[in-house]
């Protein structure tokens, strides 16, 4: 493997009050050593994604130079269902029950063609074969909770149709989930860390406590299974707040007590944000960014807290396995159970994985 400067990118999501929880994460993508081995490898590389480009109708951009002076999350979100969705729920081998909307009854499928549009440039279409030959003899973990799960899982339903069934599998060891394309030598794996350093709720499966605990000066235990990674991306906010939740629907210009069950159509204000976004917590971040900038590490931040927080009908609401049944109670009143933290696939999170896909290419 080349040696290269590691690069930290960021992507920025928070809510305090857990507005929708759309964006109850801090996320942190460490991209290590990442350039391809030569310079005849890059060129090929960067020739098949501008061949690519050149055939498709969604690209518009007149060259790199134009997208990397884009502001990628200034921008609205556009009906298109004639290029969107990116794949076919039933069609992704290993879509997982807690994002399958479609497969646990949910009918209004527009929350799958929905296309974010930066103002100033057109996003690149995803192209999973140049994304696995980029990640070709690399591993790319992603580490956290349900929410980066959930990204993980996009990642993977976006890659596999470019790899033969006998060239691809998947398995389960403990907290890990390994995906593995064969003929690229390539790995796009997850770990089950909520809290990224050691806790009582580490175990992949019964993690739901009354009372958690948590050593925060404690993460080999966890570091062990992604220090040879190539590109990491953490995923923790969420499960450092309280259990509580604010409902926010009458933010929505919804009833009291109403949240995403029954949302059909995503927010249009553009501009719109959310009341419980915080901005203090931004700050935050950034400063603890500078810091680590003057330690020479490279850092980028990839922030999509506002398009998030605009697709209030992307969550499953109640359209996905329910792990617990609900109660007599929770039935008569649907808004009780549903999930408003997740993301239905295909949908939002697929857009996080194309901006990924844009830094990759354009912007390292």
């Amino acid at each position: 493997m080349a040696e290269s400067n590691q690069v930290v990118l960021g992507i920025w999501g928070i809510s305090c009050s857990f507005h929708s929880l759309v964006a109850s994460l801090i996320t942190l993508l460490v991209i290590g050593a990442i350039c391809l081995t030569g310079d005849h490898n890059r060129w090929r590389l960067e020739q098949e994604l501008d061949d690519h480009m050149k055939t498709s109708s969604t690209i518009t951009m007149s060259s790199n130079k134009s997208l990397e002076r884009c502001n990628l999350f200034s921008g609205k979100w556009v009906f298109d269902n004639k290029s969107y969705p990116l794949y076919k729920e039933k069609e992704c081998s290993f879509m997982l029950d807690d994002y399958a909307c479609e497969k646990f009854g949910r009918k209004d499928l527009r929350y799958q063609n929905w296309r974010w549009q930066p103002h100033q440039c057109d996003l690149p279409r995803f192209n999973g074969t140049a994304l696995l030959e980029k990640l070709r003899d690399k591993r790319l973990v992603f580490v956290g909770d349900s929410l980066n799960r959930d990204q993980w899982v996009s990642m993977v339903c976006l890659v596999e149709s470019s790899i033969p069934p006998q060239l691809k599998s998947l398995q389960f060891n403990g907290n890990l989930i390994n995906f593995r394309a064969t003929e690229y030598n390539a790995s796009i794996d997850f770990y089950w860390s909520p809290l990224l350093v050691e806790s009582n709720s580490d175990d992949p499966i019964n993690h739901r406590l009354p009372e958690r605990i948590v050593r925060v000066e404690a993460i080999e235990k966890h570091a062990r299974h992604w220090t040879d990674s190539d590109i990491l991306i953490f995923n923790s906010y969420l499960w450092w707040l309280r259990p509580k939740m604010n409902v926010l629907g009458e933010e929505w210009g919804m009833e009291t007590n109403q949240n995403c069950y029954n949302e059909t159509e995503p927010i249009l204000e553009e501009g719109y944000r959310g009341k419980g976004t915080n901005m203090k917590m931004l700050e935050k971040l950034e400063g603890a960014i500078e810091e680590l900038e003057t330690r020479g590490v490279k850092v980028k931040l990839l922030n999509i807290t506002q398009l998030s927080e605009y697709r209030k009908e992307g969550h499953p609401s109640i359209y996905r396995r329910q792990w617990v049944a609900p109660s007599e109670e929770q039935l008569s009143n649907p808004t009780t159970y549903s999930d408003c933290a997740h993301w239905c696939l295909p949908g939002v999170p697929d857009t996080w994985n194309q901006l990924l896909y844009t830094f990759l290419f354009h912007f390292q």
